[in-house]
C-alpha cells in the first residue's frame, strides 16, 4: 500500500492520501482524543505525540499537530494508517458517521424569509467552495445567515489555518457577494 502525502496551506496540518475511499458521505472531524473513541484509526493517530486533530475527507485524511517536526511524526502516522487499512478494521466504530458532536444541519439558523437566498448560498458553497477546500485537506459548511452575514464552519486543515481568514474574507466572501447581492460579510463560527 502506498500513501501519498501533501502539504496544506496550514503548516500544522498534513494531508495523507491512501488511494482509496476514506469516508463515503459527509466528512468526519476529531478534534480531541475523547472524540476519537468512535474511530479505531483516529485513536491510533492521537497516540502519536503531538497530534491534535484528525479529519476524514472522501479520499484523504488530514492530521494536525501542535508541535514536533513532520519528518519525525510522519513515519508513525503513515504506519498507523497503513496498519489500519491492512487490518481490515472499520474506519468508524458501529458504522457511526460522527466525529465531534458539534453543530450539525439541525443547528442552522436563518430567517424563513431568507430561504431562497440561503439556498443560493448553500448551492455555491457546495459546488464552488467545498471542492476547492477539500483539495487543501479541509471542509467548510454553512451554519447560518443573519443581517447579510453568512456564518460558516471550517474543519480539517482549514480550522486554525493562518490563511483561513484571508480565504474567507477575500475568496469566499467575494464569490458569495458577487452571486448573492444580499451577502454583506462572511464570518467563521
Amino acid at each position: 500500500m502506498f500513501i501519498q502525502t501533501e502539504a496544506t496551506p496550514n503548516p500544522a496540518t498534513l494531508k495523507f492520501i491512501p488511494g482509496r475511499v476514506v469516508v463515503d458521505g459527509s466528512p468526519v472531524e476529531f478534534s480531541s482524543r475523547e472524540a476519537a473513541t468512535r474511530s479505531p484509526l483516529a485513536e491510533k493517530l492521537f497516540e502519536v505525540p503531538g497530534v491534535t486533530g484528525v479529519f476524514y475527507g472522501s479520499d484523504f485524511i488530514t492530521v494536525t499537530k501542535a508541535n514536533g517536526e513532520w519528518q519525525q511524526l510522519k513515519p508513525a502516522i503513515l504506519g498507523a494508517i497503513m496498519e489500519h487499512y491492512m487490518s481490515g478494521a472499520p474506519l468508524l466504530a458501529d458504522g457511526s458517521a460522527q466525529g465531534d458532536t458539534d453543530l450539525d444541519d439541525e443547528d442552522e439558523f436563518f430567517d424563513e424569509a431568507d430561504a431562497e437566498t440561503v439556498d443560493m448560498i448553500k448551492d455555491l458553497i457546495e459546488t464552488r467552495v467545498r471542492p476547492a477546500v477539500a483539495n487543501d485537506g479541509g471542509d467548510i459548511t454553512f451554519r447560518g445567515f443573519k443581517d447579510g452575514i453568512v456564518y460558516l464552519n471550517m474543519k480539517g486543515a482549514c480550522s486554525g489555518c493562518p490563511s483561513s481568514t484571508a480565504t474567507l474574507q477575500h475568496g469566499i466572501q467575494n464569490l458569495l457577494k458577487h452571486f448573492v447581492p444580499d451577502v454583506v460579510e462572511v464570518r467563521p463560527m
